[in-house]
C-alpha cells in the first residue's frame, strides 16, 4: 500500500465512518425510543427538529468513507484486504441509498407539517414503523462498513 495516501487516508476514513455509525447508533438507541413514545403532534414536531441537525455532517461522513474505501481498495497490497475496504465502501454506498431512498423523504414530508394541525389521515400516515426499520437497516450498514475498516486495518499492521 502507498505509505504516505495510507498513513493520512485510514485515520481519515475510521474517523468518518466511526463518526456516522455512532451518529445512527445513538439515533437508534435514544433518539428513536423517544420519537417512536411521542404522541403524534410532539413526534411530528421533535423527528422535524432532529432531523435538521445532521446535514451537511452525515453526508460528508459518508461520502469520505466510500471515496476514501475506494482508494485504499485500489491501494491495497493484497486481495482480502482490498476486498475489505471495497466491501466497506459498497456497505456505505448502500447506507446512503437506504437514507436517501427511505429516511430522507420521511423526514422533508414531516418538516412540512404543523405539529398542531396534523392531516385528519395522520394515523394511517404516520412514518414511524417504516422508518424505524429503514433507520436499523442503515445503522446496521454503517457499522457492518466500520467493522470491515477495521478488520482490513488490522490486515495492514
Amino acid at each position: 500500500m502507498a505509505e504516505g495516501v495510507s498513513e493520512v487516508l485510514i485515520p481519515v476514513v475510521l474517523m468518518a465512518n466511526g463518526l456516522a455509525a455512532g451518529v445512527l447508533m445513538g439515533t437508534q438507541l435514544g433518539g428513536w425510543p423517544l420519537l417512536e413514545s411521542l404522541p403524534q403532534g410532539r413526534y411530528v414536531q421533535a423527528h422535524a427538529f432532529l432531523s435538521t441537525r445532521y446535514d451537511p455532517f452525515m453526508p460528508i461522513c459518508f461520502a469520505v468513507t466510500a471515496v476514501g474505501d475506494g482508494v485504499l481498495a485500489g491501494l491495497a497490497d493484497d486481495a482480502g484486504t482490498a476486498t475489505l475496504f471495497g466491501t466497506a465502501a459498497l456497505l456505505t454506498l448502500s447506507t446512503v441509498v437506504v437514507s436517501l431512498a427511505k429516511n430522507v423523504p420521511v423526514n422533508k414530508w414531516l418538516r412540512t407539517l404543523d405539529p398542531d394541525h396534523l392531516p385528519v389521515d395522520f394515523a394511517e400516515r404516520d412514518p414511524r414503523r417504516h422508518w424505524g426499520s429503514w433507520n436499523w437497516t442503515r445503522t446496521a450498514l454503517a457499522a457492518l462498513a466500520l467493522l470491515a475498516n477495521c478488520v482490513a486495518v488490522g490486515l495492514t499492521l
